[in-house]
């Protein structure tokens, strides 16, 4: 197994985030001039839950760039993530760190990290105050699988309600799509704060990516996407799922709520996703199983310390070093822990088939001139803002409070020589107009709709989702899988993947259908050869081992006349058997029967009215009705009558 799982090919088509070559092989296919990657983080020394590479402005060196980690919660400083095909850049961060004094060149850095390959506006997007906590997911998670595996009653759609679980699904959608819009409009940085940054941020930016980029939409692009923005990027996979149980306050599902966000998409927006729904549930069933290295981790510094060599330690000075002695509990002939994204080694061919369907051909982004779109501005751009504007978006609001940036709310004055300040009642109202106009979140066209939103002539455009109450859905296929009632009551998603119940009711109405062939009597004396219907073997009810047939096999025609005789109806012609004709099949020929010794016992006969007319139905003998003895001789059975 260890052989096996260590000759593994890797997924090619996709990028994994592992180095420095493929940071940059992103930054070239998002076409972000101005960035460059930078492995200051190399030994986990600036932060513990970063990557290695990360993605940094090319105007601030490493040198200065240590300095700023301090200021941020653990150490996750503003990072770059994606940018957008009208110039605007997408980065992370955590939250700032009050209490540390700020000097000159460490504000001057931190700005140009901030603002990085732009210079008139920055957006800080607060996450924390809008989008639900870990606590509150876990609690919202229990409560529907409560109601998902529990008994249905005249309430449940009011109890549905009462999870919040689309509540915050919804919120989800609606911030990932103010980023969209605020993105759209390019020429502007969107900073994505949250407390530590590797939760909800995981989420939104995650989400961000797959309205606008059409590549993250596609199986391999959402696999990079998942790599780069979770893997990668620390989210706390092992403490979230909780494998052994040992701390459940740190439990929470917050990448099955991204999946359930990005089911919502798939839904409303079924023709610009290549990935299906299947590919989402085998995602989500994937998560659970404490057998891939891609969520046995925290961060990558954890998952390199569990594929590096049992008798090593990590240290931020020396790095990886042999220990004098080893832990003797890690075996070191237990196999790698393979990836999640190698399918083959969980699903069929058939089943991977499924994981993708057709889409259009992604068209290539427009041309940038001089970092400007070749295209006519639109009206809504921003084109008087002030340089050095920092704005901060929350609970759909802008504004530019004083303590948004630390190191501005101080009197030493730096602020003033490097950046003049913007007066918040000259540009929030135009950044309010350009959230507005593209923020087209609910459509009344959506209720009376039977295919969803039409999907934007720009496959750039934002997908922005319906988010009324009557268009955020239950995802069925994951949540009622383990309810019987659920799976008798709901109907299948589309016609090429029916509904288990429905493809039982089909097996059931094939195995009637044989039964019904098997059970009526066919005409043994045809006067031309013509079609019958299809039959299955006559040993098809027989076992091999007692030779206890259930239903009636067919009787064998007499060697010489193909005519053969019907079997005697009166009570006076007995076989040396005791057995009558109208209760016992007739041998096969060349099978001799030694009194009771015969193994084959027929549990249902043919009738003689049923042989005589074989469009007739078989119809089992009455309840108070007795079975035929093997050792007497006795009268025809009520069904001979019939």
């Amino acid at each position: 197994m260890k052989q096996f799982l260590s000759n593994r090919r890797r997924n090619t088509d996709m990028n994994w985030f592992e180095s420095a070559s493929d940071w940059e092989q992103e930054l070239e296919r998002s076409g972000a001039s101005g960035w460059r990657v930078s492995s200051v983080n190399d030994r986990f020394e600036m932060s513990t839950s970063l990557p290695r590479s990360i993605v940094v402005p090319q105007k601030v060196l490493d040198t200065e760039l240590k300095k700023s980690f301090a200021h941020f919660n653990e150490g996750r400083i503003p990072r770059w993530c994606w940018r957008h095909p009208r110039g605007s850049d997408l980065l992370r961060m955590a939250s700032f760190q009050n209490n540390i004094y700020h000097e000159k060149d460490d504000i001057r850095n931190l700005e140009m990290i901030l603002f990085g390959c732009q210079s008139s506006l920055c957006v800080v997007v607060e996450l924390d105050e809008e989008l639900p906590s870990p606590a509150d997911i876990q609690l919202a998670h229990s409560r529907l699988r409560a109601l998902c595996l529990g008994v249905p009653d005249d309430k449940w759609l009011s109890t549905l309600e009462s999870t919040h679980w689309l509540d915050y699904t919804r919120s989800c959608l609606r911030k990932a799509s103010e980023v969209a819009c605020l993105l759209r409009g390019g020429h502007l940085t969107v900073a994505l704060q949250e407390a530590d940054d590797r939760d909800m941020g995981c989420v939104v930016c995650s989400l961000v990516q797959v309205m606008c980029d059409p590549h993250c939409r596609t199986q391999s692009g959402f696999q990079s996407l998942v790599q780069k923005e979770w893997v990668m990027s620390g989210h706390r996979f092992y403490s979230r799922i909780n494998y052994h149980r040992d701390n459940d306050k740190e439990e929470a599902p917050v990448f099955l709520l991204f999946l359930d966000c990005v089911w919502q998409l798939l839904s409303q927006y079924p023709s610009r996703f290549q990935l299906t729904g299947d590919f989402l549930l085998a995602l989500h069933d994937s998560i659970h199983l404490p057998l891939f290295s891609s969520f046995l981790a925290n961060c990558q510094r954890e998952r390199c310390k569990r594929s590096q060599n049992p008798g090593q330690s990590y240290t931020p000075v020396n790095g990886w070093r042999d220990m004098l002695h080893p832990d003797s509990s890690s075996d070191p002939s237990d196999p790698p822990l393979p990836s999640v994204w190698d399918w083959s080694l969980q699903y069929s061919k058939h089943r991977r088939d499924r994981f993708t369907q057709p889409m259009p051909p992604i068209p290539p982004p427009q041309p940038l001139f001089n970092g400007n779109l070749n295209t006519n501005p639109d009206s809504h751009r921003l084109t008087d803002t002030v340089p050095g504007s920092v704005f901060l978006l929350s609970r759909g609001i802008f504004s530019c409070p004083a303590n948004l940036l630390p190191w501005r709310s101080g009197s030493s004055g730096v602020y003033k020589k490097s950046h003049r300040r913007a007066a918040s009642s000259e540009n929030v109202p135009g950044l309010e107009r350009l959230l507005k106009a593209w923020a087209l979140a609910e459509f009344p066209q959506g209720l009376t709709s039977s295919s969803g939103p039409q999907g934007p002539l720009d496959p750039y455009e934002p997908l922005l989702p319906l988010l009324m109450g009557p268009c955020m859905g239950l995802w069925r296929e994951c949540y009622l899988r383990g309810a019987l009632h659920a799976q008798a009551f709901s109907h299948p998603a589309s016609a090429n993947h029916p509904h288990p119940v429905e493809r039982l009711a089909r097996e059931v109405q094939q195995l009637k259908d044989k039964l019904e062939q098997v059970s009526t009597g066919t005409d043994l004396n045809p006067p031309t050869k013509m079609a019958e219907p299809r039959r299955t073997d006559t040993n098809l009810n027989q076992n091999t081992n007692n030779g206890t047939f259930l239903f009636p096999a067919s009787r064998p025609q007499s060697a010489g006349n193909p005519r053969a005789a019907p079997p005697p109806t009166s009570t006076n012609h007995q076989t040396s058997q005791g057995f009558h004709p109208a209760s016992a099949t007739p041998s096969r020929p060349g099978h001799r029967d030694n009194g009771g010794s015969n193994k084959h016992t027929f549990l249902f006969g043919h009738s003689s009215v049923a042989e005589a007319r074989p469009d007739q139905r078989y119809y089992p003998a009455p309840q108070n009705a007795k079975l035929p003895k093997s050792n007497g001789i006795q009268s025809a059975p009520p069904h001979d009558r019939l």
